[in-house]
């Protein structure tokens, strides 16, 4: 599949528009369009043929009664046309399983649940979130809605929207099932049946688009990229990472979902938005230093910028909006030539309890993000399909399970070297009757008797904490070491649990100072922590769990990528320009703050000072420069590792490493 590489600076030009609003684009100019964008630094946007409210957006001549009825000109077509002149791409944005117009003259294709009824937005409620079933004729009219855009428009690639597999329970998804032998009624049935409708129908419509556009690029949206994508990336040109920080999604939810996205081996759009809240917040604007760290970040994460906007109905273009954006992709286009080509260089792999769990952020992942994060470490989240021989280090946070495959996999890994992190129920057989690690050096007793219980920190594990009881808010695991295994750190119980029968003061029972069982066990370069730690550290962040976290890291890699001596605020980030023979370290400093109840801000851009970086150089160093700005920064070159100072730190700081 031959296509384009992606541009850095993309917009994603919403434009779902009523048929209660008249003059559609009637004030849309194209010139007043074009020069906008070009302004802004704007090199690629993603324009509508079709939107959620299910109409066309330029002068079709198979679905005529399809066209906008207040549309007042060929937009798309203009659009396009005036962007090729600017050489600005122009991905073509048609919805899928959304359909408003659709959805009302066609209930039969809409999507049902179990109890027979409409999954999605009722009948009396506003929205166009009902599901369309792509087993059903709908398909049929997709298709020949692609094959017209491709026959009549200048098609650089395609962008479908809403592609989320569907427990759907319609006639045709039941006769479906029925045919191939699968039981309507088990719900694990269905799931898997939706995920083998939703894999045919990307099939057949990147074969549609490659028959008569074989450069464009293609993208299937689901709002989350993630472990099931695997298997369908022969379907996909690329990868875009939607991820509106203010929008359901969370300014956790891209690093966890990059740090995979891009093991799969294609380019990376990082989408998020201009709107204060989320898609369809007119008249809104996101706090200038919030998009810049969300710009920035997606560079120091090695993806590309999308982001994200809706044209008003009259097609006008928002001057201000662009002004913003301008601000930030103006920077982003100074920092693309350390950015282009570049590799992700990382220490350790984070098996992703996605693929076991399911959800978009489990609890677990997004812990080892924060934690791993905070301490600088470089990290991928990785599968069990992932080869581990990139990796120093693996993770396995709380909940992973480990069939024979796997265990054989981990097992050669640790053999050959590599070190292995795995806490409370990862490790244990997908019955959760034993541990299919050995090399883990505990075996399992069952769940621990006590909680909260206390871990007493202690030696190098501990370093940093007073050697006193530390509470683990999250029920354990009870196991004994193994022959030739060392408990680092034991447990220390309450007096008793807590219950109607006995309890204490407000929370939790204070520590009887009994010795209870193993906390924290080691067995050669395997470290086993009998707590959720992961999970524990996403709800309510104990600074002891991170702390054990990372001594147990600098014992088994005691010789990382990079090291700072910043805050934990800092997002440190090393990538590799092979051609360029250079690494380039990315920092950022940028402070999400809960001001609102519903999400996290970024207003000021806080500074930082003489930061001390150490960076492990695969060779001689020949020059450390901040970049683009140029200016020359001192280094000292030993065992294999190169330190500098920056003097300040204002938000991004990319500093280029120079490899003789």
């Amino acid at each position: 599949m031959t296509h384009p590489e992606l541009r850095y600076r993309q917009i994603h030009l919403d434009f779902h528009t009523s048929e209660a609003i008249e003059g559609i684009g009637a004030q849309f100019d194209a010139e007043e369009f074009v020069a906008t964008l070009d302004r802004a630094r704007v090199n690629s946007i993603t324009c509508f043929a079709r939107g959620h409210h299910g109409w066309i957006y330029f002068d079709t001549q198979r679905f005529p009664e399809r066209r906008h009825p207040h549309l007042k000109c060929n937009l798309l077509k203009e659009q396009i046309d005036a962007c090729h002149a600017r050489n600005i791409r122009v991905p073509i944005y048609v919805t899928v399983q959304w359909d408003h117009l659709t959805a009302h003259q066609h209930p039969d294709w809409l999507c049902l649940d179990p109890s027979g009824k409409i999954q999605g937005t009722a009948p009396f409620d506003a929205g166009f979130y009902r599901k369309l079933c792509l087993n059903t004729p709908y398909v049929d009219f997709l298709k020949e809605h692609v094959e017209e855009i491709l026959q009549t428009l200048p098609c650089d690639g395609f962008f479908f929207d809403i592609m989320q597999p569907n427990d759907c329970c319609c006639a045709y998804c039941r006769d479906g099932m029925k045919a191939q032998g699968l039981e309507p009624s088990d719900a694990d049935a269905r799931q898997q049946y939706g995920l083998q409708v939703i894999r045919t129908f990307e099939r057949e419509m990147t074969e549609l688009v490659q028959q008569h556009a074989p450069e464009a690029t293609l993208f299937y949206n689901a709002g989350h990229i993630g472990p099931r994508h695997r298997d369908e990336a022969d379907y996909y040109t690329h990868w875009e990472l939607e991820s509106l920080p203010s929008g359901g999604w969370g300014y956790l939810h891209f690093p966890v979902t990059q740090r995979y996205a891009h093991t799969l081996g294609k380019d990376c759009l990082a989408m998020t938005g201009k709107f204060h809240t989320s898609w369809g917040d007119f008249h809104s604007f996101k706090n200038p230093a919030a998009l810049q760290f969300e710009c920035f970040r997606a560079l120091a994460l090695n993806a590309k910028c999308s982001i994200g906007d809706q044209l008003p109905p009259l097609g006008k273009i928002c001057q201000a909006t662009y002004e913003l954006i301008g601000s930030v992709y103006s920077e982003v286009e100074q920092k693309e030539p350390w950015c282009r080509g570049a590799k992700v260089l990382s220490d350790i792999g984070v098996m992703t309890p996605e693929e076991f769990t399911g959800g978009r952020t489990p609890e677990p992942a997004g812990g080892a993000v924060l934690m791993l994060q905070e301490g600088g470490y470089q990290f991928d989240m990785i599968d069990s399909a992932t080869d581990l021989s990139n990796y120093k280090g693996v993770i396995l946070p709380d909940v992973i399970p480990v069939a024979d495959e796997l265990a054989a996999k981990l097992g050669q890994y640790v053999a050959g070297g590599g070190a292995l992190i795995a806490s409370h129920q990862s490790g244990l057989n997908p019955e959760k009757t034993e541990f299919a690690l050995p090399a883990l050096g505990v075996r399992l007793k069952g769940e621990a008797p006590y909680s909260p219980d206390f871990l007493v920190p202690k030696g190098e594990v501990g370093k940093g904490l007073p050697e006193t009881e530390h509470v683990m808010y999250l029920k354990g695991t009870e196991v004994e070491p193994a022959p030739g295994s060392e408990v680092l750190v034991g447990t220390v119980v309450p007096y008793f649990n807590r219950t109607y029968k006995h309890f204490c003061s407000h929370a939790h029972t204070p520590s009887a100072g009994e010795v209870g069982y193993p906390g924290i066990v080691r067995n050669g370069n395997a470290i086993y922590f009998a707590h959720p730690l992961f999970t524990q550290y996403q709800a309510n962040a104990p600074k002891w769990c991170k702390t054990l976290l990372h001594n147990a890291l600098d014992l088994l890699l005691p010789d990382p990528l990079l090291r700072h001596d910043g805050p934990s605020t800092v997002l440190a980030t090393i990538n590799e320009q092979p051609a360029e023979s250079r690494q380039v370290v990315h920092l950022l400093h940028y402070l999400p703050e809960r001001r609102g109840k519903a999400f996290d801000v970024i207003e000021d851009v806080i500074p930082l000072y003489d930061l001390r970086v150490s960076v492990r150089a695969p060779r001689a160093v020949t020059a450390v420069t901040c970049v683009p700005e140029g200016g020359v920064l001192a280094f000292e070159a030993k065992d294999g590792r190169v330190e500098f100072v920056l003097p300040k730190l204002m938000g991004h700081q990319m500093i280029a490493v120079e490899l003789g």
